[in-house]
């Protein structure tokens, strides 16, 4: 046991310690002068020390086991998604929340483990094979469909997403045919094409359709990233506001609790899913990069990892792992500075929320058990 701790990659501790770090800073600045969310850095403090303790010990754990589980971990995880589609609670106009008293569980989080677990297993039975269409292509693109759809019906499109990015991440590790590849982009361009054109012509009757269903933020986010200019002053105000608030900060920032954008008044949601803009703000562009340069890191080093691996199925899960962190970085400062869609997806390891965070701190862990796992792979081969 103790070789194994050995076998952990303490610079990814340590990377995770700086991000813990920025992640208390900034969410005390954003929530100390708001009694409604007083205690959010406290909770954070507990979230963290759970996560770290859980990340460090999964070292010991076998990832094997999960890749033998995999079946039973994608069954339960679709089980919750459908259960939570009936049962859940409502959270920002998306049903996909489990609440416990003041604990509450978001199913779509965890699927995202099962799902690479899944996929992982499924693409190891090629043992580096190219991936055919038929028997390995459409198989595994059902298979994360399921849960694609479920969220999608919660509605939560951030974590749909996700899911498609981690499938692809994975099948361009997994030796796809360069052919596919092609046809999937040829169609992805094409179905973007024509999904905008339908948004244009049809913009009227698309509005009318969603406001009726109770979902105009919907539109109001696509009509607000295709026509920025045209967007009414409330449909924008998310967007808008989070560019003044970190074209304010400049190259240094205004200081630390100096923002006066983060209170809720003027950006929504500054604790959790507009926090960079409280960092970019407060820290400026020089404490944006600071933050962007630890991440770089830290999938570098998952990376790295997935490069070591004897075992092909270990190192499918970590590059899905890492497909899942640039994603979700990449959307959440993208859409606070006006590159992609408003959505509901967090800033991994920063914003506020114990879900999300207690399972990228699980999918640390599995990288963890991963690394240590290797040699006694290699020894046992």
């Amino acid at each position: 046991m103790l070789n194994k701790f050995k076998k952990i990659d303490w610079g990814i501790v340590a990377i995770l310690v700086c991000l813990m770090a920025i992640s208390l800073l900034v969410v005390y600045s954003a929530t100390w002068d708001n009694s409604q969310y007083d205690t959010s850095t406290k909770k954070m403090v507990y979230f963290y020390i759970a996560g770290f303790l859980i990340a460090i010990f999964s070292a010991v754990f076998d990832y094997r086991i999960l890749l033998k589980s995999w079946h039973v971990l994608y069954g339960f995880g679709v089980t919750l998604l459908i259960l939570v589609y009936f049962f859940g609670s409502e959270i920002n106009k998306a049903k996909g929340w489990f609440r416990f008293g003041s604990f509450s569980f978001q199913p779509a989080e965890i699927m995202k483990i099962f799902l690479i677990v899944g996929i992982a297993y499924i693409m190891g039975r090629k043992k580096g094979d190219r991936l055919g269409f038929m028997q390995d292509l459409l198989p595994i693109g059902t298979f994360a469909f399921l849960p694609f759809a479920l969220v999608m019906m919660q509605p939560d499109l951030g974590n749909a997403i996700i899911y498609l990015v981690i499938l692809l991440g994975m099948l361009w590790i997994g030796n796809i045919k360069y052919k596919h590849v092609l046809i999937g982009l040829g169609l992805a361009i094409g179905g973007t094409i024509l999904f905008v054109s339908l948004f244009n012509i049809f913009n009227t009757e698309i509005k009318t359709f969603l406001e009726a269903q109770e979902k105009q933020h919907w539109y109001a986010r696509i009509n607000t990233f295709l026509h920025p200019d045209t967007a009414t002053a409330n449909q924008s105000y998310q967007s808008q506001n989070a560019k003044i608030a970190i074209g304010s900060g400049g190259l240094t920032g205004d200081g630390y609790l100096q923002g006066e954008m983060k209170n809720g008044k003027f950006i929504p949601y500054p604790y959790s899913d507009s926090i960079f803009a409280v960092i970019g703000e407060e820290f400026g562009f020089q404490g944006a990069a600071v933050l962007l340069l630890l991440y770089f890191l830290l999938i570098y080093r998952i990376i790295i990892i997935a490069f070591k691996c004897h075992d092909l199925r270990a190192s499918y899960m970590t590059i899905g792992i890492a497909s899942m962190f640039v994603f979700q970085i990449f959307q959440n400062i993208g859409m606070m500075i006006g590159l992609m869609p408003i959505t509901g997806i967090t800033l991994p390891f920063i914003s506020y929320g114990g879900t999300s965070l207690l399972l990228n701190m699980i999918s640390i862990g599995i990288v963890f058990s991963i690394k240590a796992h290797q040699e006694v792979y290699e020894l046992a081969e």
